[in-house]
């Protein structure tokens, strides 16, 4: 490398650097979008300039949590909930000037993402034979991917979203975009985004910042080890978009090959993304740890409140002082932890996942648990509510390959990940199922014996079996009755019971696992059946 070289890439590592450590830099305000003056003029802010990006979407991390799990099985209100909380809690169609349903934020994403890639676009027509092609073509696809991602997240939140391509140099009002795209249309207006993409370039380009910034300091003391969560994974997203579409071979096809490399890639007891033993033992750490766990992480947002990063999962969710204790689980969304008939506990006493989950405090009411330390104080304060939110975990990759699985007739693999996994199914090896391989299990794996295998959703928590039959729409009941207590208060569980209420036409799909947790379970239903499982933003009415 020339010394010009290195003189450019350790002074880009210092502007980023004075960056991450400027609050003012990473204060988050989603009134205000990416100035629209030429602030892509030096090859620094090709980066600078994404990380922009990042920080709108730091807004919003927690946003989708609101908006879907108050109104699945889980959430209720308490006596501090606001009055646009209990609306949304009540299904309420007029929700004018309700600042949590407001989507403004979400918009604000996309665009930010559209002035960065038009802005990024012109910066390379000005310096063809400087810019770095390899970085430039990552970080289109960066962008891409965070504008599919959040487009997604609009269109499983409301139902509809205004689609918009074009340069933004003011914040207008929602009614002024050009086009409004039903769910359907959005699913498939994303996948043509990844596939087509910008300038030339898809979606599928990767990127590494500790690579690219601090490529001379080891793996676990740089900074900028944990940057790369923070993009949606193309394989996840794609993945999840065709679930959505109904094209399940293609998701399938994604979802393992992806695991299938990194699986293959080392027999390490944490492999990253199996559902084996190592994750049964620190379960409760996927969330409370200062960073992401390793084994469990897709793709996560991160925040870092020491550089004002943060969200209000701890200020919604915890009730010592100064969180405000909003929202709570519901009885009957607890109870079904330990209700045998749907969760069969086999010969287990209890589900773990129970006391991760929720807890009661010193005063004796119920609280959400799960993003608090179960041992230790990681975050003292609200102030201080830095955990992050997994966009994709290890765990999610196995509930929609097994929903491909399913919808593809392949039902002994479905039931094998949700319950006692691979090796469950090839104790020793020569896995025969198409697309799987041998890696996911104990022997005759590409590098050696693997002390850990795949044990499945259920298998490593020691827990009885659920059922699997011929009857896919039973099989994917089975499978959203687990994500219900695998992914509690994570914004997930809402948008797959609406993807498989859609799919079978079936919406007391939806209201049989809401409406028991209301005092007036008749009127939730028939709201619920008359398609309000959306929520209800009316993108022409000027007063929102």
């Amino acid at each position: 490398m020339t010394m010009k070289k290195n003189i450019l890439k350790y002074g880009l590592l210092c502007l980023v650097m004075t960056l991450t450590a400027c609050d003012d830099f990473f204060n988050v305000d989603t009134d205000n979008i990416l100035d629209h003056t030429d602030y892509i003029n030096e090859e620094s802010e090709m980066y600078s300039g994404y990380i922009g990006i990042i920080t709108k979407m730091q807004a919003v991390g927690d946003k989708i949590i609101y908006l879907t799990d108050i109104r699945g099985e889980m959430l209720e209100p308490t006596f501090n909930t606001p009055v646009e909380l209990y609306s949304l809690y009540n299904y309420d169609t007029d929700l004018t000037g309700n600042s949590y349903a407001d989507p403004a934020p979400y918009y604000d994403v996309v665009i930010a993402c559209n002035d960065y890639l038009l802005k990024l676009y012109d910066y390379k027509e000005k310096n063809p034979a400087s810019i770095n092609k390899s970085h430039y073509e990552a970080l289109v696809s960066c962008a891409l991917r965070v504008k599919a991602w959040t487009y997604l997240n609009i269109a499983k939140i409301y139902g509809e979203a205004y689609w918009y391509d074009g340069a933004m140099r003011e914040k207008p009002e929602l009614p002024e975009f050009p086009e409004v795209k039903k769910l359907d249309e959005v699913v498939v207006a994303c996948k043509d985004l990844l596939d087509k993409g910008f300038d030339g370039i898809n979606g599928k380009h990767t990127m590494s910042w500790k690579e690219w910034l601090d490529p001379d300091t080891e793996v676990a003391k740089s900074n900028y080890r944990y940057w790369d969560y923070m993009t949606p994974e193309y394989f996840a997203l794609y993945a999840e978009l065709c679930l959505w579409s109904g094209d399940y071979q293609k998701a399938a096809n994604l979802i393992l090959n992806a695991m299938n490399e990194k699986f293959a890639s080392t027999v390490n007891d944490a492999t990253a993304w199996m559902h084996n033993d190592k994750i049964g033992g620190v379960y409760a750490t996927i969330w409370n740890n200062t960073n992401p766990a390793p084994q469990e992480t897709v793709s996560a947002i991160i925040y870092d409140y020491q550089k004002n990063q943060t969200n209000s999962l701890l200020k919604h969710f915890g009730s010592e002082s100064p969180n405000e204790y909003l929202l709570a689980p519901s009885k009957v969304g607890m109870d079904r932890f330990s209700d045998s008939d749907f969760n069969p506990l086999g010969g287990a006493g209890s589900d773990r996942r129970t006391s991760v989950t929720f807890t009661k405090d010193n005063a004796g009411n119920y609280v959400i648990q799960k993003f608090r330390p179960v041992k230790g104080a990681v975050r003292t304060f609200a102030y201080q509510d830095d955990v992050h939110i997994y966009t994709y975990r290890g765990s999610e990759l196995y509930f929609m390959l097994a929903e491909a699985m399913n919808n593809l007739g392949r039902y002994d693999e479905a039931s094998a990940l949700i319950n006692n996994g691979l090796n469950g199914s090839f104790p020793s090896g020569g896995v025969f199922w198409d697309g799987f391989t041998d890696d996911w299990t104990s022997n005759h794996t590409t590098l050696g014996t693997r002390k850990y295998p795949d044990k499945g959703i259920r298998g490593v928590h020691s827990l009885g079996m659920r059922e699997f039959t011929k009857n896919a729409k039973d099989n994917d009941l089975a499978i959203l009755d687990e994500m219900m207590l695998e992914f509690s208060c994570e914004g997930k569980i809402y948008p797959a019971m609406i993807r498989i209420a859609r799919r079978y036409g079936d919406f007391d799909i939806i209201a049989d696992r809401v409406c028991p947790k209301y005092a007036n379970p008749d009127e939730i239903r028939a709201k619920i059946k008359a398609g309000g499982y959306f929520i209800n933003w009316d993108l022409n009415n000027k007063s929102n």
